[in-house]
Parts: structure tokens; C-alpha cells; sequence
């Protein structure tokens, strides 16, 4: 290798503190681990809030499957990080439930319980199409070259485009008040307004300072500071904790297992999308740890992060609650840290298992108004949106592929605002 090549590598080397199998003290590696916990927990708990919210689940169920996400999502960081076999990519990789499923969980849950179908009976086939679909992503992490030829990075964009500009109609509903505000006639009324606006301002400020931290929890300061806020204008409800138990025990299949096709046809595809996004996730993880980017070791830590995604998925089905993905917050952790040891992976499963055993975490997080967490959910899902753009960004748009772009725009959009079209 010339001596240009090497200074270049160099160059591209992260200054780490601690790198990829490094050993932090306990004291280090926790306080790390809090930095990654700040970031992610919000995340991690907003999908299963959203379409219990929507969907009209019960105080204690839904204080169940927020519960469930926070484990689930601890035992896949645990695999991720640590590296079972064929399971995980053996870096500091954080896992969580994924934004993606959002639109056709709640587009279709809706108009099942509209139709007369029980909640119960919607949330048994919801977990099954989860269950379902799980096999497709641990299929496709035994084939990764093949999917990456047939879904380019012109379809994953517009996919991942699609899938942030559908969800800001939900965005909106929540900055309301909800669906029960719509019911109850306090939809968008000056309370509500007040509570998510101030979110979205201050998240908005926050990332002005040039603080890294700041940034990287601006999502949770604000929704701490807008739970101070409800608590002030008397709008928190903490009847989810009433007859919460003092520890959540996993109960496998509470709700029963059912099925539904209309469900998993786009369920199916984005489980697809879901693999391919965590690619570059896991990519940029790599690269960030200054380990590979390409060649064997890089693709079987690809394979193991992917099928970890779908082993996990599964595993959500059958704990009852929804698909998780690789996260990207935590590549932002480890360059403000330079700590990108995997054994702080495990001290963050940990702490997420922990906070998922304890029910009155979930409850303190049900309490919240919608109205609070849609100023929050405004930008994370704007960011998904943006993270479709990104993508697209890095691709050569010519006169075909601004075809495809302005096609599927239209028919994608067109379909979430008039679904009727479609029956």
C-alpha cells in the first residue's frame, strides 16, 4: 500500500477513547451507556404509544407492550453487541422499535376496529403479521448480495421518503390532542396547541447549541419539559399505574395470534426496506468503530445485524409488540464519546431490560398527553422524511429515475389520501 493510501486511512480513523473490544471501567461504560439511554428511549417507546393511542388499547395493555418494547430492545442490543453465532453484528449497535410499521399498522387497525372487530382480535393479527414478516427479514440476511441488486438505493429512498411524509398526517393528529380529542370535540384547542408547540420550539432551540449532548437528547429535554408543563396546566393522567403489578412479567401471546393479508402485503415490503436501511446503519457503526466497510468481515456483520433484526421481530410478535430495527441515533453517541466499545452495548441491554420490568417507567410514559409527544413526533418523523431525501441525494437522478421518483410519489401519496380508491 502506497504511503498516500495509508495517510489517507489514517485520516479516516476516529480518535476513540475506547475502541470496539475495549473494556471501560463499570463507572465509564455506565455513564456511556446513559448517554446512548437519553437518546434512544423516547424512540423506543413512541411506535407502541402512537398505535395504542390510535387504535384505542387499554391503559394496561398499553402499559404492557411499552413495557415489552424497552426488553425486546434490550435483548436485541444485548445480541447485536455481544454476537451469538450467527446473530449480531459484534459492534456498538443499538436496537429499537422501528418508525416504519407505523402508517400501515395504524391505517389498517383503524379500519378494523371501524369495521366492528374487537381491539384484542386487531392486536392478535397485528402480532401475527409481525411474527410473519419476521421470517422475511431472516431470510433476506442469508441472501443480502441478491436484495441489495433488486432494491436499489433509488427504491429504498423513495420507500423511506414515502413512509416520513404519510406518517406527518398522523404528526399533526397527535400535535391535536389524538384521536380521543377528535372524539371529545378538544381537538387542536388552545391547551394542546400550547403543550406541542412548545416541544417542537424547543427542540428546534436545542439543536441550535452548540453543546453535542444537548443535541443529542433534545427530544427527551423537551418532552421533560412539556410533562412539567401538563403537570402545571393539569393535564398528566396516571391511571395507567393503578393497577400496574411492581414488576412486568413477560406473558407470551396475551392477546392470541391471528392473521391478516391486507396487513402483510406492506408490512412484507417494508420488513424488506427495514433490512436495507439497516445495512447502512450498520455500515456507518463499522466505520465510526474504525473497523471495515467492505469485504468478509464486513458483509457476516451485515448478515448477523440483519438477522438479529428479524429474530428480534419475532421475538416482538411473540411478546407482544412491534418490529424493531437498528437504530442510528447511537452512531452520533460514539463520536461525541469516542467510546465505541461493545461492552457498553451490554450495559445499555441491560439498563433497557431493567426499565422494561418495571412497569411505572412505561406508566410515567403513558401519562403523558398526546398532545406533548406529537411536538416530539413532528421531527422524528420530518427526520425520516429526511432520511429518505438523504438517500436519494447520493444517487444519480436522470430523466428515469425522476420518472419512478414522480410516479411513486403521486400513486403513494395519492393512496394514503384517498384510500377509498383502493376498494
Amino acid at each position: 500500500m502506497s504511503d498516500q493510501n495509508l495517510s489517507s486511512n489514517q485520516t479516516d480513523q476516529l480518535d476513540l477513547v475506547y475502541g470496539l473490544n475495549d473494556r471501560p471501567r463499570p463507572i465509564i461504560a455506565f455513564l456511556a451507556a446513559f448517554q446512548h439511554l437519553l437518546a434512544i428511549i423516547v424512540p423506543i417507546v413512541t411506535p407502541g404509544l402512537l398505535i395504542c393511542l390510535a387504535l384505542g388499547v387499554s391503559k394496561e395493555d398499553t402499559n404492557m407492550i411499552l413495557s415489552m418494547s424497552l426488553v425486546i430492545s434490550g435483548i436485541a442490543t444485548f445480541l447485536q453487541c455481544k454476537k451469538v453465532g450467527p446473530f449480531g453484528a459484534g459492534l456498538l449497535i443499538v436496537q429499537g422499535t422501528s418508525f416504519n410499521f407505523i402508517g400501515p399498522i395504524i391505517g389498517i387497525g383503524s379500519a378494523m376496529v371501524a369495521a366492528g372487530t374487537p381491539v384484542e382480535s386487531v392486536m392478535a393479527a397485528i402480532f401475527g403479521v409481525v411474527i410473519a414478516g419476521s421470517f422475511i427479514e431472516m431470510g433476506v440476511s442469508r441472501i443480502l448480495p441478491w436484495v441489495k441488486m433488486l432494491i436499489t438505493p433509488l427504491v429504498t429512498g423513495i420507500v423511506v421518503l414515502l413512509i416520513g411524509l404519510t406518517l406527518i398526517k398522523e404528526g399533526l393528529i397527535s400535535m391535536g390532542g389524538g384521536y380521543q380529542a377528535m372524539s371529545n370535540n378538544t381537538f387542536a384547542n388552545a391547551d394542546n396547541l400550547i403543550m406541542s408547540c412548545t416541544v417542537l420550539a424547543l427542540i428546534i432551540i436545542l439543536n441550535r447549541i452548540r453543546i453535542t449532548w444537548v443535541k443529542s437528547s433534545a427530544i427527551l429535554i423537551a418532552l421533560i419539559v412539556g410533562y412539567v408543563l401538563a403537570g402545571f396546566m393539569g393535564h398528566l393522567d396516571f391511571s395507567g399505574l393503578q393497577d400496574a403489578p411492581l414488576v412486568q412479567i413477560p406473558t407470551p401471546m396475551h392477546f392470541g395470534l391471528d392473521f391478516s393479508w391486507s396487513l402483510f402485503i406492506p408490512m412484507a415490503f417494508i420488513y424488506l426496506v427495514t433490512s436495507l436501511e439497516a445495512i447502512g446503519d450498520i455500515t456507518a457503526t463499522s466505520k465510526l468503530s474504525n473497523q471495515p466497510v467492505d469485504g468478509a468481515t464486513w458483509m457476516e456483520r451485515i448478515k448477523g445485524g440483519v438477522l438479529v433484526n428479524g429474530a428480534n421481530s419475532f421475538l416482538a410478535g411473540i411478546f407482544n409488540t412491534f418490529p424493531s430495527s437498528v437504530f442510528a441515533q447511537n452512531n452520533g453517541v460514539i463520536q461525541l464519546t469516542g467510546v465505541a466499545s461493545r461492552y457498553v452495548g451490554i450495559w445499555i441491554a441491560a439498563l433497557l431490560v431493567i426499565l422494561g420490568l418495571l412497569p411505572a417507567v412505561a406508566g410515567v410514559i403513558q401519562a403523558v398527553p398526546q398532545a406533548v409527544l406529537g411536538g416530539a413526533v413532528m421531527v422524528m418523523f420530518g427526520a425520516v422524511a429526511a432520511s429518505g431525501i438523504n438517500i436519494l441525494s447520493g444517487i444519480h437522478l436522470d430523466r428515469r429515475a425522476l420518472l419512478i421518483i414522480a410516479i411513486s410519489l403521486a400513486l403513494g401519496l395519492g393512496v394514503a389520501q384517498v384510500p377509498q380508491i383502493l376498494e
